[in-house]
């Protein structure tokens, strides 16, 4: 009598009708939703797209404003879009944190386990940082406008420019990943993501004018993908939309989610 009747059990496991497979949208928004849920749970993750751009913002524009402009206020009209934009790339190594972080506990086992599309787990980190990336935009553009910020752009300028740093960064951010699946630590991850995140950001023109470096630097700057960026940007609050800056910043997002989007998966597929 304790024993379950045996035909009856895969009659009851099978009784209702498979459901059907998620789609590739519906899964990456499923994993986006979970990396903003880790964000709601452990809310001290915001501090590094909170509380460091103000610092930034506020250390960079008084120390150097007075020596470089000959007033914060003039600098800050320079400074703002390029701390922004220093703020958020520095920001896009915590993918990587991330990724690793959950192959160290055991949850992409899992992941792969699923019958979903493949790729679904890696874009929902993205989508969460995404997130993240909007969140220290509109922080630093706030602290700006207190410290006397005024975008000759007005609003739509200010947007246009947040929205191509967040496409930016979206596609950067799978540099980060690929390094979060190819390295074994979280600080080796850390550690890597600075020695390319620091000459990628104070080699270009976030804090000073280009013109006023040595040729060779200037050879380096000139190249740089960030250097495009932040003209771009800078040319969009100020409400010039300067189309070879803005070309060169899409084709070089294009060309890192491509190139690293697919290294990623062969890693992802093969780990």
């Amino acid at each position: 009598a304790s024993q379950p009747h045996r035909p009856a059990l895969p009659a009851a496991l099978l009784a209702g009708a498979r459901p059907p497979q998620p789609s590739a949208l519906s899964a990456c928004t499923t994993f986006g939703w979970r990396a903003m849920l880790k964000i709601k749970h452990v809310p001290e993750q915001l501090f590094d797209v909170t509380a460091f751009p103000v610092m930034m913002t506020l250390m960079f524009t008084y120390l150097f404003g007075g020596a470089l402009a000959g007033s914060t206020g003039e600098y800050l009209q320079f400074l703002l879009p390029g701390i922004m934009v220093m703020s958020v790339v520095m920001t896009t190594m915590y993918t990587g944190v991330s990724v690793n972080t959950d192959i160290e506990k055991g949850v992409f086992d899992r992941f792969r386990t699923l019958p979903i599309w493949r790729p679904a787990p890696m874009v929902g980190y993205l989508l969460g940082d995404a997130f993240r990336y909007t969140t220290a935009s509109l922080v630093i553009l706030a602290v700006g406008l207190v410290l006397g910020f005024r975008p000759g752009g007005g609003a739509a300028g200010a947007l246009a420019g947040i929205a191509l740093l967040v496409v930016f960064s979206f596609a950067f951010s799978w540099l980060w990943t690929m390094f979060g699946l190819l390295l074994r630590t979280e600080k080796s991850v850390m550690g890597v993501s600075m020695m390319v995140l620091f000459p990628l950001t104070f080699l270009s023109n976030i804090l000073v004018e280009p013109r006023t470096m040595p040729g060779w630097l200037q050879a380096f700057v000139e190249v740089n993908p960030v250097t495009h960026l932040v003209a771009a940007v800078r040319g969009l609050m100020e409400g010039r939309w300067i189309a070879a800056e803005i070309l060169w910043t899409l084709t070089a997002a294009g060309v890192l989610a491509a190139v690293f989007g697919t290294l990623t998966m062969r890693l992802y597929n093969r780990k």
